[in-house]
């Protein structure tokens, strides 16, 4: 990775993240680990390449609408720039229409797939989302399981977490009051 490539951590509402980058994108970021020690490792461990080291001015724009996101700020993080050249091309076909879920709404992990033109792979698409590099700005949080349920979700604290996000987005399932009125 060149001189322009690192990753750091910034605090938010929910504890430390971790963001990763390149010179024209980021290559991930990290949703809170149990601590700030643990989500450095974390960093380590997936860019053992990289420095770490301040973000440029770009990166910490992004950061600080990370931020705003988890506080509840509405929004969609859409034009944030990611790096996709390892994503698998099934991943980032669910993650393109994860991207374009509005803070405070929900999907199904049925109905991404229904999107996709791939009815039966409601498995599938969990397990792309269960792997997602970019958390929260691919908001994987905002796939839920049939019927409301949570599902799963791979961040430190799990489906907890996940709710947590959705409650401060004050999600609200289609035109019905949000999952927390």
């Amino acid at each position: 990775m060149g001189p322009d490539s690192g990753f750091c951590l910034f605090g938010t509402a929910l504890g430390a993240c971790g963001i990763a980058w390149n010179v024209h994108a980021l290559l991930g970021v990290q949703l809170p680990e149990g601590d700030e020690a643990a989500c450095r490792a974390r960093m380590r461990r997936r860019f053992p390449l990289l420095p770490e080291t301040a973000a440029p001015g770009w990166v910490q724009a992004a950061m600080v609408r990370i931020q705003a996101l988890l506080a509840g700020q509405p929004d969609d993080l859409a034009d944030i720039p990611l790096d996709m050249e390892n994503i698998p091309p099934f991943h980032q076909r669910v993650y393109e229409i994860t991207r374009a879920i509005p803070p405070g709404r929900t999907m199904t992990y049925g109905e991404v797939a229904q999107q996709l033109g791939e009815p039966g792979a409601a498995r599938a698409v969990g397990q792309a989302l269960g792997r997602n590099p970019f958390a929260p700005v691919i908001p994987c949080h905002r796939v839920l399981a049939a019927h409301s349920g949570a599902g799963g979700f791979s961040a430190e604290g799990g489906v907890a977490t996940k709710l947590r996000m959705l409650q401060i987005e004050k999600a609200q399932l289609g035109p019905e009051p949000g999952l927390f009125d």
